[in-house]
C-alpha cells in the first residue's frame, strides 16, 4: 500500500476506535496513519535520490 492509504486506512481504524469504545483498534490506527506518514518520507527522499542521480547522469554524459 502507498503511504497515504496507509494514512487512511490507519484515520478509519481510529475513528471506528472512537465509535466503538476500543481502544486498541485506535491505538492501530494511530500506528498505522504513523507508519504511512513514515512511507510517505521515504518515497520522497527515493524520488529526491532518483532525481540528484540522473541529474549527474545528464552532466556526465553531457545532455544537461
Amino acid at each position: 500500500m502507498s503511504g497515504e492509504t496507509d494514512k487512511a486506512v490507519g484515520r478509519m481504524k481510529q475513528a471506528a476506535g472512537d465509535l466503538t469504545g476500543d481502544d486498541q483498534l485506535k491505538a492501530e490506527g494511530e500506528a498505522d496513519e504513523a507508519a504511512g506518514g513514515m512511507k510517505e518520507k521515504v518515497e520522497d527522499v527515493a524520488d529526491a535520490a532518483r532525481g540528484a542521480v540522473d541529474s549527474i547522469k545528464d552532466k556526465l554524459t553531457g545532455k544537461d
